[in-house]
């Protein structure tokens, strides 16, 4: 994948319809270099919870496991350059079964990082 020149990176998005595997190769491919290239004084996330695939108010398929994932790799990144500074805020998650499974996931990587 071919880096856009400074000042012109964009990350890429998701398409509604990623499974988790989609998912994780743009986090890896598109959000993460860019985050490194910035090196973030503080992250903030909103963790998008009707992304998973039981949320009928999202159309993406991701399980809990995607979000701690993602959540573990984002911390990585506070760590090496925010001094672990992230505020999280919840963000969508509409079917409550999977909001909680989701969010538990969430919050125990947060905690373990």
């Amino acid at each position: 994948m071919r880096r856009p020149a400074a000042g012109q990176q964009h990350a890429q998005h998701a398409a509604q319809s990623s499974t988790g595997r989609e998912f994780r190769e743009v986090v890896e491919h598109s959000w993460l270099p860019l985050l490194h290239d910035f090196q973030p004084q503080m992250l903030f996330i909103s963790a998008y919870f009707d992304a998973h695939r039981e949320d009928d108010m999202g159309t993406m398929g991701l399980v809990e496991a995607d979000y701690e994932w993602v959540t573990r790799h984002l911390l990585q990144i506070a760590n090496q350059y925010a001094e672990g500074r992230v505020v999280s805020v919840l963000e969508g998650g509409y079917d409550l079964s999977s909001l909680a499974r989701s969010v538990t996931a969430h919050i125990k990587a947060l905690s373990d990082g």
